[in-house]
């Protein structure tokens, strides 16, 4: 599975000319609409020369403007791919069986991990980790139908180690009140992977409009959300099957969860023991 188009534009930015970054940060504030205008048009809206255009274009590897926008057409696709479309085709009678299902299905998993820790921007994961372990800022955790129960895991491991951290209600009409009491010194880390839910984008853009940091724990094609996140992180979801793969982004919250542990341990170690004497206390035996 080579690199999204997405992953080409962050993973190079510090190597872009001043010209081809102003394109790349356009392209990725509005992705995938803004490369699907001309090039001409496209480098009108940054205020740049068509030749910058096609420049970066050719930097993310493609031999034209019409191969890259293919490219993106071919990834929004993607992104609105419905989990009927996504049924493997069955196999045909009589064609050897080379690989069984089960061992595809291993396989791509096994990719999916690979792949989301080989394009892991390492600024952008350390920054997370760090907004995480700010004792002085308070974590919101909430995810989308299929995905809530890993930002519901992270609150669960993140409240151990550490004060000011709450998963979100579920219904969009609890989140107003929660809304009131954030401002500049809250992170809302929200999970959103294709078909994303509006529902979380709403409650992105009004956090995001109250100051809040928003940290996007999505897919390699980006939830909408990313034009409103302080930081990305993105994760390989597609497997042959119906539905996406949870796995890699499971993982993902998991190295956070690691970093976070190490960067706070003194702190989230008394917290631990004051954590197992409370059971003791409760149960009434030692553990």
């Amino acid at each position: 599975m080579s690199q999204t188009i997405v992953e080409r534009l962050r993973e190079g930015l510090e190597l872009f000319s001043a010209t081809e970054r102003r394109v790349a940060h356009q392209l990725l504030a509005e992705y995938p609409v803004a490369g699907l205008q001309s090039a001409t048009d496209l480098a009108r809206s940054v205020g740049v020369s068509t030749p910058s255009v096609l420049r970066l274009v050719a930097r993310l590897g493609f031999g034209s403007y019409a191969e890259f926008q293919r490219g993106l057409r071919g990834e929004l696709v993607a992104q609105l791919t419905s989990p009927l479309a996504k049924q493997p085709p069955p196999r045909k009678r009589g064609k050897p069986v080379l690989q069984s299902a089960h061992d595809e299905f291993v396989e791509a998993v096994a990719q999916n991990l690979h792949e989301t820790f080989a394009n892991l921007p390492a600024t952008e994961f350390a920054s997370v980790v760090k907004l995480l372990a700010d004792a002085q800022r308070h974590i919101h955790l909430i995810g989308g139908r299929f995905t809530d129960a890993l930002a519901l895991y992270l609150s669960v491991q993140l409240r151990i180690l550490r004060s000011g951290v709450s998963h979100m209600q579920e219904q969009e009409s609890n989140w107003h009140d929660q809304l009131l009491d954030m401002g500049k010194r809250d992170v809302l880390v929200v999970y959103d992977i294709r078909r994303y839910q509006p529902s979380l984008l709403r409650l992105a853009q009004a956090a995001a409009g109250r100051g809040v940091r928003i940290v996007l724990m999505t897919d390699q094609w980006l939830s909408p959300i990313a034009r409103v996140a302080t930081h990305v992180l993105s994760a390989r979801v597609a497997v042959p099957s119906v539905w996406d793969s949870s796995t890699a982004l499971m993982a993902l919250s998991e190295a956070l969860l690691a970093d976070v542990s190490r960067q706070g341990w003194e702190v989230s170690k008394q917290r631990m023991r004051e954590l197992e004497g409370m059971r003791e206390r409760l149960d009434g035996k030692p553990r």
